[in-house]
């Protein structure tokens, strides 16, 4: 459990942070550049959620979050080995969590008829709020691909954070009336 009873701690005043197997990297490495990202896409999906948070799909937006702290654990234990099984003492994110993902999308999509044009991420403030997010994690995505280019990343991760921008995209969706309230891009319209 994490036990947080100081907030400063002084340690990191020289540009590095601590990571979850006790190594100090530079604030600025690739590694912590992708745990930010996780960071700030969690938030963007905090912001989501808030749009409605008694709303039927504020509980999967709690849930992510709760495994967008899993994924910044994850991508904290460094695993040269290249060994990303999890056990007590090493947080991964596993498949189960992106088979859920999967799911989540499908029983969304089910209801949505299909796309004829791309869609302009707005809408309804919950569509816009949820547009942002998947833009966010899109974002994350990258940090985390160019983490995986130099160091190993559990591949469980990067399906993960890929199926969550998916996920939210279908969302923005359906938080447009089922994609009835969809703006739709008009290619060259403004010529």
């Amino acid at each position: 459990m994490v036990k947080l009873n100081k907030i400063y701690t002084r340690t990191g005043d020289d540009g590095s942070t601590g990571l979850v197997d006790g190594s100090r990297v530079a604030k600025a490495s690739l590694r912590i550049e992708a745990i930010g990202k996780v960071d700030e896409a969690n938030s963007a999906i905090g912001l989501a959620a808030a749009a409605d948070p008694q709303g039927p799909h504020a509980a999967a937006l709690y849930r992510i979050q709760n495994d967008m702290f899993d994924l910044g654990a994850d991508l904290a234990t460094p695993a040269a080995d290249g060994d990303f099984a999890p056990s007590e003492m090493v947080l991964r994110i596993v498949p189960a969590q992106v088979e859920w993902l999967e799911r989540a999308i499908d029983g969304l999509n089910e209801g949505l008829e299909p796309l004829t044009s791309f869609v302009l991420p707005g809408g309804s403030e919950a569509a816009a709020r949820t547009h942002v997010a998947r833009a966010s994690v899109r974002n994350a995505e990258r940090a985390v691909v160019a983490l995986a280019a130099e160091e190993p990343v559990n591949p469980a991760a990067l399906a993960y954070i890929n199926r969550l921008s998916d996920y939210l995209f279908v969302l923005a969706r359906v938080s447009n009336a089922n994609g009835a309230a969809d703006v739709r891009w008009v290619p060259g319209a403004n010529r």
